[in-house]
C-alpha cells in the first residue's frame, strides 16, 4: 500500500516548502510539479508539444511505480479548481492510490497575494526551480493566473474525503506540516535518509 499526499495551492504559496517539512517529518519521497516540468523543459524546450507530452508521461511513470512499490509520496500541485478536468485528474490518482488499499490526502494552502509575491522571489524557490529564475516572467504569470484563474476552493466547499485547506499566510512550514500530520493521524516511515532524499 501506498500513499499520496497532494500539496495544492496557488504559485509561490508554499507547497514546496510545507512539502519538504512534510518529507522530513514523514519520511516520505517526493515530487514536485517543477521536477517534471524542469526536466521536460530542459530536453524539449519550454512549454512545446513534446515536453507538456513529456511531463505528463512522467508524472504518470512516477504514481505508477510509487503504487507498484509501495513508496508514499508527496506531490505539489496548482489546481484550477473551476476546471473539471483538473477535478478529473486528481480523482484519478485517488482511485489509484486507493484502489491497493493506500490512502489520498489533500491539502490545500491560501495565503494573500502580498505574501505570495514575497515568496515568488526567495533564494531558495529560484536556486530549486529555474524556470523561477526569471522573476519578472514569474511576477507577471502568477498575477496573470489570479485573474484567469479559481486557484482556491471557496469557503466551505471540499473536494474529497480528507481534504485539508490551511492559510498559511502567517505559519512556518513546519507548523503547517504539524498541522496535516495531527488532522490526518500520520505516522513517519523508517527509512534511511537515503531513501526518501536522496541527493536534496
Amino acid at each position: 500500500m501506498a500513499n499520496l499526499i497532494v500539496v495544492c495551492g496557488p504559485q509561490a504559496v508554499g507547497k514546496m516548502t510545507v512539502a519538504e517539512s512534510l518529507r522530513d517529518k514523514l519520511k516520505y519521497n517526493m515530487m514536485m510539479n517543477h521536477d517534471s516540468i524542469e526536466m521536460s523543459d530542459k530536453i524539449f524546450g519550454f512549454d512545446t508539444p513534446a515536453q507538456r507530452e513529456f511531463n505528463s508521461y512522467f508524472r504518470e511513470k512516477a504514481f505508477e511505480l510509487a503504487v507498484k512499490h509501495n513508496v508514499d509520496l508527496l506531490f505539489t500541485y496548482v489546481c484550477a479548481f473551476d476546471m473539471q478536468e483538473e477535478r478529473d485528474y486528481l480523482e484519478s490518482l485517488r482511485a489509484l492510490f486507493e484502489k491497493d488499499g493506500g490512502h489520498f490526502y489533500f491539502v490545500e494552502l491560501s495565503a494573500t497575494l502580498e505574501t505570495r509575491l514575497l515568496r515568488n522571489e526567495t533564494p531558495h524557490r529560484m536556486e530549486r526551480k529555474a524556470s523561477k529564475k526569471d522573476v519578472e516572467w514569474s511576477k507577471a504569470n502568477l498575477l496573470k493566473d489570479v485573474e484567469r484563474y479559481k486557484l482556491n476552493t471557496d469557503e466551505g466547499e471540499s473536494w474529497f474525503e480528507n481534504h485539508l485547506k490551511i492559510d498559511n499566510t502567517n505559519l512556518e512550514p513546519d507548523e503547517v506540516a504539524d498541522l496535516v500530520i495531527k488532522e490526518f493521524g500520520l505516522v513517519p516511515n523508517e527509512k534511511e535518509e537515503k531513501e526518501y532524499r536522496f541527493g536534496v
